[in-house]
């Protein structure tokens, strides 16, 4: 009994590192707040730190900290926010991130706001390693057939790691080591404390390493062990446009996947994008060139598509909808839409109607059972 409650209990403190510029992006919006499948890159770090139930729940900001500090302010009001005004490296970055919490012990993980497909369950089992072996500090690795310019994972006889060696500081043979650092750990309070005391600027980039705690642990005569990932893309962050859409393609094939073992019907998932936030019922068709997208709910033996995008709309049981862009709709049970219709906010159609084509919709009730014909306007807000 002693054991369960040990490894179902939460860790003193996550901080999130959420501070860099992100200038790849070529963005005025924060890297941060761009989306995967819906929804920001923040929040997926932010419900991947309350899946191991922190005590303290930090995010490190910098960078249009404003833009970032005003969505955690929407999504997540109870995260304690730190700054680090100056990027001076990771190293830098959870000193910061301790100030709020500056007599923490115990368990302190370690994580990245750019790092959409990280999920709970992974932070979770990282936490069990480190319980598992009285760990100093815990790294999360993956291995990479090309293993670019991530940092390297030194091991020595035992598996444990030694040290992790930034790219720019590798030599010749440390360059050919294919297992990386994911750039998530899990910390004793006190050791990170200490190491980040210990940190010097002297490598290649003149930052502070996170990552120099690793051998500070080792010097210190604590045990460092890796768990490695199955799943590279949990490790894979977005620094760049191509890296955001290489991730929303990863995300939206898993999000597919999931719904067609649920019962979907998905013609061709390679064009097919559904929302992390979409509810979908067994039995249902969509097909090719398919967005489902907001609070969207397709109910059971519905047809849509191709060719359609609808956003926070109610689809009934039966229905079929074709080549149609919908916003903010109710489409009823058996009623058919389109194909070519423009279904504005507010628009309402009951069960068993029929929408003709190249008819726009707006704010406006089709009654039951009611036949709209093709080229048809109604604006309701224009009505008497």
């Amino acid at each position: 009994m002693a054991a369960a409650s040990v490894e179902t209990q939460g860790v003193a403190a996550v901080v999130v590192l959420a501070a860099g510029a992100g200038t790849r992006m070529k963005s005025r919006t924060s890297k941060l707040l761009h989306k995967v499948a819906g929804r920001t890159l923040l929040s997926y770090a932010v419900d991947a730190a309350a899946a191991v139930e922190p005590e303290h729940l930090i995010v490190v900001v910098g960078h249009q900290r404003d833009q970032v500090e005003a969505h955690l302010a929407e999504i997540a009001p109870h995260v304690t926010t730190a700054v680090q005004e100056n990027p001076r490296g990771t190293g830098d970055a959870v000193r910061c991130g301790l100030i709020p919490i500056p007599d923490v012990h115990g368990e302190v993980v370690v994580t990245m706001g750019d790092v959409p497909l990280l999920t709970g369950e992974t932070l979770r089992a990282l936490v069990g390693v480190h319980r598992e072996h009285g760990d100093a500090v815990t790294v999360l690795t993956t291995v990479l057939d090309d293993a670019g310019s991530y940092g390297r994972i030194l091991r020595d006889e035992d598996g444990e790691v030694v040290r992790i060696v930034e790219r720019k500081d590798c030599t010749a043979e440390q360059v050919a080591i294919r297992e990386i650092n994911a750039g998530i750990y899990v910390f004793d309070a006190d050791v990170l404390r200490a190491g980040l005391a210990s940190l010097t600027t002297n490598n290649a980039q003149g930052e502070l390493y996170l990552t120099d705690v690793i051998a500070y642990a080792r010097a210190q005569g604590g045990h460092v062990h890796p768990m490695v990932l199955a799943d590279r893309w949990e490790a894979e962050g977005v620094n760049d446009r191509e890296q955001l859409a290489t991730l929303s393609r990863v995300k939206n094939e898993s999000i597919c996947r999931a719904w067609m073992k649920a019962g979907v019907t998905i013609i061709d998932p390679a064009t097919t994008w559904i929302e992390d936030s979409v509810d979908i019922e067994p039995d249902v068709t969509l097909l090719p060139g398919t967005s489902l997208e907001g609070a969207t709910t397709v109910r059971s033996l519905a047809t849509v598509g191709p060719d359609t995008t609808l956003r926070d709309a109610e689809v009934g049981e039966g229905a079929t909808v074709i080549r149609t862009h919908g916003n903010l709709v109710t489409i009823g049970a058996g009623a058919t839409v389109g194909p070519f219709a423009h279904l504005r906010p507010g628009t309402e159609i009951e069960a068993g109607a029929r929408v003709g084509s190249f008819v726009e919709l707006r704010a406006a009730r089709v009654a039951e059972g009611e036949q709209v014909p093709s080229l048809t306007v109604r604006d309701e807000h224009r009505r008497p």
